[in-house]
């Protein structure tokens, strides 16, 4: 796969070789790819406008990078990486608990009545811990790695604007899911709520992320941060 930009450019054909001298470190092009938003969405609602994001400076043509300068790039997706991979643990649980909860034509014994209950808060505790780790994130981004990146290149000031709003939006979705949460084991109709809302978790948060590393991997390894 042709490694691209944050921008979503490949480089350059004849791109600049890995450059070492004696004494320096070594320095290679850009090779750390933002994960790209697939376009898939679940939900029909829309918390924000996609097409009015804006887009940072594009790289400066021909830079080289320090192995740890990419590094610091490659943190931000790491730990959105480990965001998706618990977004899909909550997606498996919450079906599994509305698969046990809406099967109408199945006497339920007083024991699977409990086992469904338990369940329903193992996934209540479950995505309460999950929101928690999503809104610890957007914290330590909006009062740490912001102020740093508008500091050190102000260009980018439109682009953290619009990630710290976005960030409002998806705590807004993180409190409707404690809503359906609670919808879902007293109301008869709960699952359509949970799968709603877990479903419109899931469009906003991917989107964000894909567009959060878009344009801000390359800066991050410019500029620093870790």
């Amino acid at each position: 796969m042709t490694d691209r930009g944050h921008d979503g450019r490949a480089p350059a054909a004849g791109g600049s070789p890995t450059v070492r001298m004696p004494g320096k470190v070594a320095r290679t092009p850009f090779a750390v790819s933002p994960t790209p938003d697939d376009g898939v969405r679940l939900s029909d609602r829309r918390v924000w406008d996609e097409a009015a994001r804006p887009t940072g400076p594009a790289p400066e043509q021909g830079r080289l990078y320090t192995r740890h300068e990419q590094a610091s790039g490659r943190h931000l997706i790491d730990v959105h990486d480990h965001l998706r991979h618990e977004l899909a643990q909550v997606r498996a649980l919450m079906e599994q608990v509305i698969a046990g909860a809406t099967d109408p034509a199945t006497a339920r014994s007083e024991i699977n009545v409990l086992s469904m209950r338990q369940d329903a808060w193992r996934l209540s505790a479950y995505c309460a811990s999950y929101c928690r780790v999503v809104a610890a994130h957007h914290t330590l981004e909006d009062q740490a790695l912001f102020p740093y990146l508008r500091r050190a290149d102000p260009r980018l000031a439109p682009v953290v604007d619009r990630l710290e709003q976005e960030h409002q939006a998806i705590h807004g979705v993180l409190e409707e899911i404690d809503r359906a949460l609670v919808a879902h084991m007293t109301a008869t109709d709960g699952k359509d709520h949970l799968r709603s809302a877990v479903d419109l978790l899931t469009d906003t948060l991917l989107s964000h992320l894909s567009y959060e590393e878009r344009e801000l991997v390359e800066p991050l390894a410019r500029l620093g941060f870790i």
